[in-house]
């Protein structure tokens, strides 16, 4: 919560206001432009070069617009810029338009990042602009447990929290540390501070600190440079990144379907020119070829790795169908999404859940009364609603994600084969005799990325789905939002409702059941009986249903696996010593398959994993801050398994 005083936005909870009362506008470009020399730094840009900037404290987002502006100004064609910002406390999309209107100037930028901006639940937001050219990561939460889990260098810091005798928490000597270990040796900081702790704390992390003439009423400021960066904590060398300056120039993606789409936009984004390869004869034509696809998921009332990825992923996945796909009804509808707590064990998750402060706009707690209200149907429970999710027709976000001018789709051509070659290149050949060749290759093959041998060693399986198609009528024209439970039922696209889908372990075949068409018809019966009744001929004959079959890919501990790829025989060699003793730590780097990365076992998620997948492999490959935390690249790493393996040998010996 803020209050505003005499028109300005201030924060009773630290008794501090958020900028200058002289001039905030001003104030940024005197503290944090000028201080880190920043307009020259971004003109002097290679073409293809990446500028990162830190801040600590977000606040009404005045340092991100001033920053992206004179990028827009001075940086040449094709240079990126990232900026990196924590938040503990994000304001609501009404008190950061309010605040933002302040500055007319401003205004063509604000109006960008308000119409991505929602009120911000915790964890990692990636907000993208100027077709990838500016990305913004904001990190939610208490700095001084998200900032350790940047993986990125930054080369500028604009440190302004509240004021340090009022936020003495974002101006700790632990945060400095952090401030430094994500630094080089020459990244600049700055802040509209004097304080002696901040000095001293900068000058103990390795910064070469100076005073300057503040602004306004401030007599003075701190400007520094990094002399010598903070070490970081050990991390294993196969979840270290694998980097080569050739990534750069051109890719390969082997898979059109969401997870392919998504890597070859972000990567294109970046200027790389993208060989899309899919072996059927247009796009999406395997489990993404759903007629439609539901933005939700069930997440834990624990912070794992799965529900810090899910709601980055989220968030993000519907930023990209906003901007990308016209909401009509037919490609997509932000009609919400209700998880009906449908058992003992729904009620105990979605209790967790609600006790924890998620904004009520992204999650919150419904009665029965209420549920039936916003579905439109009657229905058995209460749930929770997720007011911003709602269905995407896969297709179409697939289709708008390979449009750019970057993006080549290589059609019917089945990729067969891939070759590592001299000079850091790999080839890709297929049937019929063509070859393509490329600095990267990314392979978002669902289970049958299994078939190259590179990758053949990611343990991932098939689970079958069958959808249930049921004809649109009055009584089910009611509907108006998603319903969930065990399965799920959409408002109609185009006269037809999706219901589904069914869970087959193992089992390969997409053809039609009956017995199929029977689960999900009793699982609508459990979602709301009313709605069950509207469909009596499907009842009476569910042999005759209309429905689509296809298979998602999973891996063994559910998460999709993501990321640059190891020689599992050299790592297996390399590593053995873990089969020994697990906690072995090792030095140098891990045998990469340098170029090769993976994008798979999305599962039944992939509308909100595959996108900011895309956008990890894109960043790790070019050595940008990522998107996520650390700890869930880590969890998604292709090479999770083969340490695993090895250290399992430890614990049965």
């Amino acid at each position: 919560m803020i209050d505003w005083v005499d028109g300005q936005p201030y924060s009773p909870q630290f008794g501090d206001v958020y900028f200058s009362r002289a001039s905030g506008i001003e104030e940024a470009r005197h503290v944090f432009l000028e201080g880190n020399r920043i307009v020259e730094r971004f003109a002097a840009l290679a073409p293809d070069g990446v500028f990162a900037i830190g801040e600590t404290g977000f606040g009404t987002g005045l340092n991100f617009l001033c920053a992206w502006r004179a990028f827009r100004e001075t940086a040449p064609t094709g240079a990126r810029l990232h900026y990196v910002s924590t938040e503990l406390l994000p304001l609501s999309a009404a008190d950061l338009g309010r605040a933002l209107s302040l500055w007319p100037e401003l205004q063509p930028l604000a109006t960008r990042l308000l119409e991505q901006w929602d009120d911000q639940p915790r964890g990692w937001q990636r907000f993208v602009f100027d077709g990838g050219c500016v990305a913004l990561t904001l990190l939610v939460g208490d700095a001084r447990e998200t900032l350790p889990q940047l993986d990125g260098v930054i080369d500028a810091w604009f440190l302004d929290g509240f004021a340090p005798s009022r936020n003495p928490e974002l101006w700790a000597p632990e945060l400095m540390q952090a401030v430094s270990a994500h630094s080089r040796a020459g990244t600049t900081c700055a802040t509209y501070s004097s304080a002696g702790n901040v000095r001293r704390a900068l000058q103990a992390a390795g910064f070469r600190i100076e005073k300057t003439p503040g602004f306004g009423p401030k007599r003075e400021m701190l400007r520094g440079v990094c002399e010598a960066p903070a070490p970081v904590p050990y991390r294993a060398p196969w979840l270290e990144r694998s980097l080569t300056e050739s990534l750069r120039r051109e890719a390969i993606v082997i898979g059109a379907g969401l997870a392919g789409t998504a890597a070859a936009a972000s990567l294109a984004a970046r200027g790389i020119d993208v060989v899309l390869i899919e072996r059927h004869e247009t796009i999406a034509q395997e489990a993404s070829g759903n007629a439609q696809g539901v933005l939700y998921a069930k997440f834990s009332p624990h912070d794992t790795a799965l529900t810090r990825l899910l709601v980055a992923g989220m968030q993000f996945s519907l930023r990209e169908i906003a901007h990308r796909l016209p909401e009509d009804g037919s490609t997509w509808s932000r009609c919400g999404v209700l998880q009906l707590a449908h058992d003992a064990a729904e009620v105990h998750r979605q209790s967790g859940l609600a006790r924890q402060a998620w904004p009520a706009t992204f999650l919150r707690s419904v009665e029965r009364t209420e549920a039936a209200a916003l579905a439109g149907v009657a229905v058995e429970t209460g749930g929770l609603f997720l007011e911003r999710a709602g269905w995407v027709h896969p297709p179409a976000l697939c289709t708008a994600f390979t449009r750019h001018p970057r993006i080549r789709v290589l059609a019917s051509s089945e990729a067969l084969q891939i070759d590592r070659l001299p000079a850091g290149r790999w080839r890709v050949s297929g049937v019929g005799g063509w070859q393509e060749e490329a600095a990267l290759v990314v392979v978002a093959a669902a289970a049958d990325a299994r078939a190259f041998a590179a990758v053949a060693h990611l343990p991932t399986h098939v689970i079958r789905g069958q959808l249930t198609h049921l004809s649109r009528n009055d009584a089910s024209g009611r509907l108006k939002t998603v319903l969930c439970g065990e399965g799920y039922i959409a408002p109609a696209r185009d006269g037809v409702h999706c219901l589904g889908a069914t869970f087959g372990i193992r089992d390969a075949g997409v053809d039609l059941r009956a017995d199929d068409h029977r689960e999900n018809l009793a699982t609508l019966r459990s979602l709301s009986p009313v709605l069950a009744d509207a469909f009596p001929e499907a009842a009476d004959d569910p042999g005759r249903c209309a429905g689509r079959a296809a298979l998602r890919c999973m891996s063994p501990d559910y998460l999709p696996i993501v990321g640059p790829v190891t020689d599992a025989s050299a790592f297996s060699t390399r590593y053995a010593r873990l089969s020994k003793d697990a906690t072995t730590r090792f030095e140098g780097s891990a045998p990469w398959l340098e170029g090769l990365f993976v994008s798979v076992a999305h599962g039944s998620r992939g509308l909100l994993t595959a996108p900011i997948a895309g956008e990890l492999i894109a960043a790790q490959a070019l050595g940008e801050p990522l998107p996520v935390p650390e700890s869930v690249a880590d969890a998604l790493s292709p090479s999770r398994f083969l340490a695993r393996g090895l250290k399992r040998a430890a614990d049965r010996g």
